[in-house]
């Protein structure tokens, strides 16, 4: 009799709505369950590579801010460099072509030393600055010569030694070839100066004298 009754009670509990709200609430809450170990799964991975991603742009970020560091300002140093040269270009660059055989005889006088076969003749010719060199013997004491070539040196007109050799000694004289180079503005540079295919050479032979003089 008590066997016959088991059927019948579980019949009852199916047919109660309160174990079908059970039933559901337990899938529900197994649902709810899986989904938030889901989540909390696929979150962990997703901030992992989030943060993987956003290390490896952070240093990509330092690698460039370093390649671009030297280029910070540099508008602002090229411009300093613009007018630094203007500057020397107005205090040493030599006004006029006339003006280098003017200064180079002053500063003979004052050695004193005496200037023979003296030749011009220009470099190439560049977009800012025309190199002109100027071979010429001296003829002088030791001590004045060194003076001379020492007040070529330092002078406020821009003067380059590019060689000296000894051609003669006699007594307490003596003769050296000097070439000197120096630089004048393309449109202050003669027409009709010979060019020098190798200019800065000391060991070139001068060309064709533009100027010669005893």
């Amino acid at each position: 009799m008590i066997s016959s009754r088991i059927p019948s009670l579980w019949r009852e509990r199916l047919a109660s709505p309160l174990t079908w709200h059970y039933a559901a609430f337990a899938v529900l809450l197994a649902a709810v369950i899986f989904l938030s170990i889901r989540f909390a799964l696929d979150w962990s991975a997703t901030d992992s590579s989030s943060t993987g991603a956003l290390a490896a742009k952070e240093m990509k970020l330092k690698v460039l801010e370093k390649e671009v560091a030297p280029l910070r300002g540099l508008d602002k140093r090229v411009e300093d460099a613009r007018a630094e040269m203007r500057v020397f270009h107005s205090k040493r660059i030599p006004p006029s072509y006339s003006s280098i055989a003017t200064r180079i005889g002053e500063l003979a006088l004052k050695g004193p030393v005496r200037l023979t076969r003296v030749q011009y003749t220009q470099g190439a010719a560049g977009s800012d600055l025309t190199e002109i060199i100027m071979d010429a013997g001296i003829t002088g004491e030791y001590p004045q010569i060194m003076r001379f070539v020492n007040s070529l040196e330092r002078d406020q007109t821009f003067f380059v030694i590019r060689g000296m050799s000894l051609t003669g000694q006699q007594g307490g004289l003596v003769n050296l070839r000097l070439r000197v180079s120096t630089w004048l503005r393309p449109a202050d540079v003669p027409s009709g100066l010979p060019s020098n295919p190798q200019s800065g050479d000391a060991s070139a032979p001068p060309a064709k004298s533009a100027k010669e003089g005893e």
